[in-house]
């Protein structure tokens, strides 16, 4: 017998209960509906990807970790968490991985994808918030790229982990960003990356 996943509301109502910040909530949010959308894409299973999109920043606040250590604070001890409450171990070895500095190898398409969608979607959102529509809806590839090659935009997103995730999961880099944009599509108003609403 399989062992039941967490629920989303029940993963959602933990990542709020320790996440203050509403940017991080979406940032968690948005990887949530990449993985989600690759998931579908690959033939895999929604719920159980997606719980990695979600949980995988939860304890960022609490334990954010400056040191990088490989087995104290973020995101060992959120995964120590999950871990008791039944988390599956292929979601946690997703998260432990998506920080390289865990020395967790990425050895399933759950991992890699959840590599490769954190730091783009970080990018892809500050992209949209410097937009004058202020929305992910209107914004194209092309513009993710240009700012990319901007050192001084966005400094806190890894270029380098954008460019080796789509190298690990073997998917071209522009196709890509198109790919994780039309997730995030998807769920704009979510994400607060709809643009201002009209009265």
């Amino acid at each position: 017998m399989t062992h039941a996943i967490p629920t989303r509301a029940d993963a959602l109502a933990l990542m709020e209960a320790w996440t203050p910040s509403d940017s991080l909530r979406k940032h968690m949010l948005s990887v949530e509906g990449a993985m989600r959308a690759y998931a579908e894409k690959f033939g895999e299973d929604v719920e159980r990807w997606g719980l990695a999109g979600l949980m995988h920043d939860f304890d960022y606040e609490r334990y954010p970790n400056a040191a990088h250590a490989s087995d104290a604070e973020h995101p060992a001890e959120g995964v120590r968490t999950l871990r008791g409450l039944g988390y599956p171990e292929d979601v946690l070895e997703a998260i432990l991985g998506h920080a390289d500095y865990t020395g967790v190898a990425r050895t399933t398409r759950m991992a890699r994808t959840l590599f490769a969608v954190d730091e783009l979607c970080g990018l892809v959102t500050a992209c949209a918030l410097v937009r004058p529509s202020r929305s992910v809806n209107d914004l194209e590839p092309s513009s993710v790229k240009k700012k990319m090659k901007d050192k001084a935009f966005a400094r806190g997103v890894s270029r380098e982990d954008v460019v080796a995730g789509a190298s690990e999961l073997e998917v071209e880099l522009d196709a890509h960003i198109a790919f994780v944009i039309d997730a995030m599509r998807a769920r704009a108003a979510l994400l607060g990356l709809a643009g201002p609403s009209t009265p």
